[in-house]
């Protein structure tokens, strides 16, 4: 009894002796907390801050890792079939690269090279219709458009602003193939981050898997989904490039144009690369169509072009891409659009991969708010 009374009294006396905070903990329990709390903290400040700086770093390469992946998903059949077939995903992933060059890199180069002499002939031959005034007797011979000519003429130096822009479009080549260096630098990059993609893309999505807090059921969904989404933004832009190519083909050859064929294969190739477009074709056509005294053919043209075929893209893309991915077409038609003037032509794959994310992240989220509500609570230990 004396030592349960002797010990009683000395934890009284420890506990006057140590004072304790409002909530009744100790004091160095508060501060262990506290500091817990600042570490956590200043490491997430320092993880965000890394990551932003990521951010900063990896910008300028988002076109050529935005068109890579994309060619990363379209082709990963060929590249899942050369590694059963080679053995080695590195030599795999090489054989892929030549073979996609040979798809993809080799017909784009040719179509711009032609488009871009045909361009510089075109210029050349206005300005010396002009000169010689071939143009004015061409104008001379339409009288109801003798007006407008008189209007334009009156506030603006036809012959002199031809004779200018045809100046600056031959001067223009240097910087043009300089151009198209720089867009041959942005392919090489493409491709290089390519290999890596097909060969290591194993090891890439198992560090997704270990980095993201998402369980495998779920990156498996987000995985697949990004790739449908991948696929359906690439297909439906082919489907409208083809579409825009066909429906200005048929008003070449409706118009007597010259190889409509050929026309509406380069008018799909084009309208396929997101800052031309098949007006590079159409609109230089109709130019040449008032410069052989057929103004009312060019007009024609002009109209279809702008009504026809450059509405058709804004209007089927989304549809396509929506109806593939169970979207609105008003939120497809933002994910493109806000995309393309968000990133640039990296933004026509960028845009809806970003939509798709975000949307799959919110139905995690619901998914797992529906499943804690559903799971009853559990009784009181001492009920």
């Amino acid at each position: 009894m004396a030592d349960h009374a002797k010990r009683a009294a000395t934890n009284a006396a420890l506990s006057l002796r140590a004072p304790r905070s409002a909530s009744g903990s100790p004091p160095v329990a508060e501060d262990a907390a506290w500091h817990r709390r600042l570490r956590t903290l200043s490491l997430m400040f320092f993880t965000l801050g890394g990551l932003a700086l990521c951010y900063t770093l990896a910008a300028p390469f988002l076109p050529a890792a935005s068109w890579a992946l994309a060619l990363a998903v379209l082709f990963a059949p060929l590249q899942r079939r050369l590694e059963a077939l080679l053995k080695l995903p590195g030599l795999a992933a090489l054989f892929s690269l030549l073979i996609i060059a040979l798809i993809v890199v080799v017909p784009g180069s040719f179509v711009v090279q032609q488009l871009l002499m045909q361009l510089i002939s075109g210029a050349q031959l206005v300005q010396a219709k002009v000169q010689s005034g071939e143009w004015q007797r061409l104008i001379e011979a339409q009288p109801r458009l003798m007006p407008l000519v008189a209007w334009v003429e009156q506030r603006i130096d036809v012959a002199g602003a031809v004779a200018t822009l045809s100046s600056r479009l031959t001067a223009a080549a240097g910087p043009l193939v300089r151009g198209s260096a720089y867009q041959l630098l942005g392919f090489c990059l493409s491709f290089y981050l390519l290999f890596f993609f097909l060969r290591d893309r194993h090891s890439a999505l198992h560090a997704m898997r270990r980095l993201l807090p998402l369980r495998d059921a779920e990156m498996d969904h987000l995985f697949l989904r990004v790739d449908d989404t991948i696929v359906a933004t690439v297909y439906g832009t082919l489907a409208v490039a083809l579409a825009q190519g066909l429906l200005g083909g048929l008003m070449f050859w409706w118009l007597d144009l010259p190889a409509p064929l050929l026309w509406s294969l380069v008018m799909s190739i084009l309208a396929a690369v997101p800052m031309l477009g098949a007006f590079v074709v159409w609109l230089p056509a109709a130019v040449f169509l008032a410069l052989q005294g057929s103004p009312g053919k060019a007009l024609i043209l002009i109209l279809w072009g702008l009504m026809v075929v450059g509405t058709i893209d804004n209007l089927l893309r989304p549809i396509l891409i929506g109806r593939r991915l169970k979207l609105h077409t008003v939120l497809a038609f933002i994910s493109l659009v806000g995309g393309l003037l968000l990133f640039g032509a990296a933004g026509l794959i960028l845009g809806p991969v970003i939509l798709t994310v975000t949307r799959v992240l919110l139905e995690i989220w619901q998914t797992r708010s529906q499943t804690a509500d559903a799971i009853p609570a559990s009784p009181d230990a001492g009920d």
